[in-house]
């Protein structure tokens, strides 16, 4: 079984893609599936995610405290298999750096997962409070259930 290479990107690296990096490792850690994530803007390189994601995150049992904020690159879309994105802008950025069609398929919403074809943003949390957080976790939850439920799926049939 060929593992597979999930992207998750944010603006900054340091709320919602940390997150869903976080989330989808934890339930995929019996899976062939790496999980990484990256920031459209080079403003927070090098830093952990910010404080109240680590909070939400090990609230309920996972620990992001490692992670590192980096910025996508043009080598990750060509690297990963799939790319989740947060928002518009995330999703626009992304196209910029495609190189052909079989580049630009990877790339989706995360919350099409749960909402197929809407294109629904999730909100960046970083002004928000500690309750935007706490949305953000439970959004990003969800569509990252529904994401393991597929690559289980996708598994089972090559065995």
């Amino acid at each position: 079984m060929k593992q597979k290479k999930i992207l998750m990107v944010c603006l900054g690296n340091i709320c919602r893609s940390p997150l869903a990096e976080g989330i989808l490792t934890e339930k995929c850690k019996h899976l062939p599936v790496f999980v990484d994530s990256a920031g459209t803007s080079g403003y927070h390189i090098g830093e952990a995610p910010d404080q109240r994601a680590q909070y939400i995150a090990n609230v309920n049992q996972i620990n992001i405290g490692n992670q590192k904020a980096r910025k996508l690159t043009s080598k990750d879309i060509e690297t990963f298999d799939l790319i989740y994105v947060m928002d518009e802008s995330n999703y626009s950025t992304c196209l910029k750096l495609v190189k052909s069609r079989n580049d630009e398929i990877k790339i989706d919403f995360i919350l099409n997962v749960s909402n197929p074809g809407k294109n629904l943003n999730v909100p960046d949390p970083y002004f928000g409070g500690d309750k935007g957080f706490e949305n953000v976790y439970n959004l990003l939850n969800d569509s990252c259930e529904k994401i393991k439920i597929q690559l289980q799926k996708e598994f089972n049939a090559q065995r």
